[in-house]
């Protein structure tokens, strides 16, 4: 079988606070549709300037220590060139340079090949844009 490639948004809420949002289930939703048990690539792509997708463990607080870490290292206050919207926004116009906007991923039998304990998470430090865009791409 020739290779194709399959390729859909979902609109997602995240909220007017930071968030690191589990979005795997919604992955492997996508996968189940298109990939139809074959071997190729996940793509996970977010279209912002203020988001950006990791590969971590959550629920045992990885996912909150990316954001703290995040605070820490890219604080939210008046150094920011980029000065548009609520105090401290230009932060979140840095962050997709430290977490980028995109992961991709091996799937094999029409399933991530993700380690145990790895998620997908969508990563968000933008609370003035609680509305996000998620473009997934099987490639298989």
């Amino acid at each position: 079988m020739a290779d194709s490639f399959q390729t859909q948004t979902f609109e997602i809420t995240t909220g007017d606070r930071e968030v690191a949002l589990d979005i795997t289930e919604r992955c492997a939703d996508f996968l189940t549709e298109v990939a139809a048990g074959r071997d190729g690539l996940l793509n996970v792509f977010v279209p912002h300037a203020t988001a950006g997708v990791a590969v971590l463990e959550t629920g045992a607080g990885s996912d909150q220590d990316l954001l703290a870490l995040l605070r820490e290292l890219v604080p939210a206050d008046d150094r920011w060139r980029h000065r548009h919207g609520s105090p401290g926004h230009g932060r979140d116009h840095v962050i997709p340079g430290l977490v980028a906007p995109h992961a991709t991923l091996p799937v094999i039998g029409g399933r991530m090949a993700l380690g145990i304990w790895q998620s997908v998470v969508l990563i968000d430090t933008n609370g003035d844009n609680p509305h996000r865009t998620l473009r997934l791409s099987f490639l298989g």
